[in-house]
């Protein structure tokens, strides 16, 4: 290899590393498992849809693994991280992603509706992060999916948006909560990114996307929707030691949309 071919060579930004994407089987996750892999780490991803998990681990490549799991039971979290135990014995990034809402304006919220997500949302990414503790050692990242939501009014969307401000806080108080272990965690905030949760948990038809994508891209600064990709991105870097001196942050990545 001439000298010329070696400046072109670039060390990947997470060879060797141990990574868990919950919620890696479509969307953003998908997204941010896939760029992991291609860095050079050992993906683990985890999904409620088995045929969705497979069909994912064939996408990513890499020799991903995926794991069929709920985050809000409590035996599935157990049977996730003991899964990553007894391979690794180590777990170096954590990608609480998975989540969920719906559209509900209020008057019309259901009790059922305020415990699913706060039960997915906000006890399930508690237990997924406190339970993925044992196995992470100095220089870990732990990276959590917010949103815009959680600081921006949006009609309709009180409940998602109250869990993903309850995100924020844990950021806060669990960043100081790991002083002197050297364990990073920030969140990552998308604004509009369309993906396949807008048909399977929002329940809304290719016409009602179009619009409110329009909608969405007439507001933002950039005057478009993201890309789930560019919000992978960003959890690659807010995971890898390009982000050494980051922890307690929530980074917006949504074209501008929640800063103007």
């Amino acid at each position: 290899m001439n000298q010329s071919t070696l400046e072109n060579v670039k060390p990947r930004k997470h060879a060797g590393k141990i990574v868990l994407v919950t919620g890696g089987s479509s969307g953003i996750g998908l997204a941010a498992a896939t760029r992991f892999a291609q860095e050079g780490a050992t993906v683990y991803i985890t999904g409620r849809r088995q045929a969705e998990l497979d069909d994912a681990v064939e996408r990513i490549g890499h020799g991903a693994v995926a794991i069929r799991a709920d985050i809000s039971s409590a035996a599935d979290l157990d049977r996730m991280f003991s899964t990553v135990r007894a391979a690794h014995d180590r777990l170096d990034i954590l990608f609480a992603n998975a989540g969920g809402g719906e559209f509900s304006p209020l008057g019309a919220i259901t009790e059922a509706q305020f415990d699913k997500y706060f039960g997915i949302n906000v006890k399930g990414t508690l237990f997924t992060v406190q339970n993925a503790l044992p196995l992470m050692r100095p220089g870990s990242a732990i990276v959590i999916t917010g949103s815009i939501a959680g600081s921006k009014g949006m009609p309709a969307f009180s409940v998602y948006a109250a869990t993903k401000a309850a995100l924020r806080s844990f950021a806060r108080t669990w960043a100081t909560d790991l002083k002197g272990r050297g364990i990073r965690v920030n969140v990552v905030a998308p604004g509009v990114v369309v993906t396949p949760a807008y048909k399977s948990e929002l329940g809304m038809s290719d016409e009602q996307i179009d619009a409110f994508s329009r909608q969405a891209s007439e507001t933002t600064p950039l005057g478009r929707v993201g890309e789930p990709d560019e919000i992978a991105k960003a959890v690659s870097f807010l995971a890898s030691d390009d982000a050494s001196f980051i922890t307690g942050i929530e980074m917006a990545v949504d074209g501008g949309m929640a800063q103007v």
